[in-house]
C-alpha cells in the first residue's frame, strides 16, 4: 500500500480518538456538567449526527479544492473545536463543539476515503479502507483507553487538551502525504465532473442497500461501545481502572477485525458477511447473558470488537465499490453510512438504560440491530457482494 495511506491514517487516529473517547468519559462528564449518564452519552450521537450531515456537505464544498488544502483546513478546525470544548463550562457549549468537530472530521474522512480509492488499483479499495480504518482501530487500542485513563486521573478536560495536541502532528502528516495540486478536485478528478451526476448515484438500489447495512452494523457497535463503562463498573462490578483495560481489548479486537477483513473484503466479501454476521449476533447475545462474569466480559469484548469491525469495514468497502460512479462524493457516502449508525445506536441504547434490562439494555439493542441487518442481507447476498463487482449496475 502507498505511504500516503499510512500518513493519512495518522490523522484518522487523532480524529478517531476524539470520536470514540467519550466511551470512557461519560460518567465523569455527566457528574461534572450535572446531566444524566444518558444525556452525556448523547454527546457521541451529536458527534455522529455532525458526521452524517457533514460528510456529503463538506465533500461537496471541498470537491473543487486541492486535497491538501481541504484536509489541512479540516484538521485545524478540529483542533480549535477541542480547545473550546476543554474550556466549556456548560453541556450546551460542549455539545456544540462536538458537532463542529464532527463536521471537520466528516470532511476530512470523506476526502481521505475518496483520495485513498485513487491511490490503489480499482480492485483494492477494501485494502485501502482497511489501512485508513487502522487509524481508527489504533485509536480504540491506545488513544481511547489512554484518554479514559487520563480522564480518570486528571479529569475529562485533560483528554480534550490531549486531542488538541495530537492535531499538529496530524497536520504535518497531511502536508507530507498529499502534494499540493491545482485545477483538480481533492481526489484528482477533472474539475468539470458533475456534482449532480455523483448525487444521482444515491438513487441506485445497490448503493442504498449497502449503506443501510453498514449503518445497522455500526449502530450495533456503538450502541454497546458508548455505554461500556457502566457495564464494566456496574454489571461486572469492576473498578474504574478496568474501563481502559476493556476498551483496549475492544480496540485490539477491532484492529484484528479490520486487518482480517482487509484481506478478504475485496475478493470474498460474501464469506465475511455470511459467516461473520451470525457470529456477531451470537456474540451480542452471549455478552448480554454473561456480562456479570468478568472473565467472560473481557473475552467477549475482544471478540465483538473483532467481528464488529470485520463485518462493518467489509460493508463500508462495498459502499465504495457501489459508489464508483461518484469519485469525489463516494467517500462521503461511506462516511455517512458509518456515522448514521454511530448516531442512531447510542440514541436507542440510551432509551433502554432506565428499563428492566439496566446497563445491559444497549447490548440487547446491538443484538437486535444485527439481527435486522442479517434478515435483510442474507437473502440479497449476491446483490451486496457479487463475484465480479459491477460498479455500473
Amino acid at each position: 500500500m502507498p505511504l500516503p495511506l499510512y500518513l493519512l491514517a495518522v490523522a484518522v487516529f487523532a480524529m478517531g480518538t476524539s470520536e470514540f473517547m467519550l466511551a470512557g468519559l461519560v460518567p465523569d462528564i455527566a457528574t461534572s456538567l450535572d446531566v444524566s449518564v444518558g444525556a452525556a452519552g448523547l454527546l457521541t450521537s451529536a458527534f455522529a449526527v455532525g458526521m452524517v450531515a457533514g460528510a456529503p456537505l463538506m465533500a461537496a464544498l471541498a470537491r473543487r479544492w486541492p486535497a491538501r488544502a481541504s484536509l489541512l483546513g479540516f484538521v485545524l478546525v478540529f483542533a480549535v473545536a477541542h480547545v473550546v470544548g476543554a474550556l466549556a463550562t456548560s453541556f450546551a457549549v460542549l455539545l456544540v463543539t462536538r458537532v463542529i468537530a464532527a463536521l471537520a472530521n466528516a470532511g476530512f474522512l470523506a476526502v481521505a476515503l475518496s483520495t485513498a480509492a485513487t491511490l490503489v488499483a480499482s480492485d483494492q479499495k477494501g485494502r485501502a479502507l482497511a489501512v485508513l480504518l487502522s487509524g481508527t482501530t489504533v485509536a480504540t487500542i491506545a488513544g481511547v483507553p489512554g484518554g479514559a485513563l487520563l480522564g480518570t486521573l486528571l479529569g475529562w478536560r485533560a483528554t480534550f487538551w490531549a486531542i488538541a495536541l495530537l492535531c499538529p502532528p496530524a497536520a504535518y502528516g497531511v502536508v507530507r502525504s498529499i502534494p499540493a495540486r491545482s485545477g483538480t478536485t481533492p481526489q484528482g478528478t477533472p474539475a468539470g465532473s458533475s456534482l449532480r451526476g455523483e448525487l444521482a448515484q444515491l438513487a441506485r438500489p445497490r448503493l442504498v442497500l449497502v449503506m443501510l447495512l453498514g449503518a445497522l452494523v455500526n449502530a450495533a457497535t456503538f450502541a454497546t461501545f458508548t455505554f461500556l463503562a457502566p457495564i464494566v463498573t456496574g454489571t461486572a462490578d469492576l473498578g474504574e481502572l478496568w474501563v481502559p483495560v476493556v476498551l483496549v481489548l475492544f480496540g485490539v479486537g477491532s484492529f484484528a477485525g479490520v486487518t482480517l477483513a482487509g484481506r478478504f473484503s475485496d475478493q470474498r466479501p460474501g464469506i465475511v458477511i455470511a459467516v461473520g454476521g451470525p457470529l456477531l449476533l451470537l456474540g451480542w447475545v452471549a455478552l448480554a447473558t454473561l456480562a456479570a462474569r468478568p472473565a467472560a466480559l473481557l473475552l467477549l469484548v475482544f471478540v465483538q470488537g473483532m467481528l464488529s469491525f470485520a463485518l462493518g469495514s467489509t460493508l463500508i468497502a462495498r459502499v465504495l465499490y457501489a459508489a464508483a460512479g461518484a469519485p469525489t462524493m463516494g467517500g462521503s457516502y461511506a462516511t455517512a453510512a458509518l456515522n448514521l449508525g454511530a448516531a442512531g445506536g447510542p440514541v436507542v441504547a440510551a432509551a433502554t438504560l432506565g428499563a428492566n434490562a439496566g446497563d445491559l439494555g444497549p447490548v440487547w439493542v446491538s443484538g437486535l440491530l444485527v439481527a435486522i441487518a442479517l434478515i435483510i442481507a442474507l437473502p440479497l447476498l449476491r446483490v451486496i457482494a457479487p463475484r465480479v463487482d459491477q460498479t455500473t449496475r
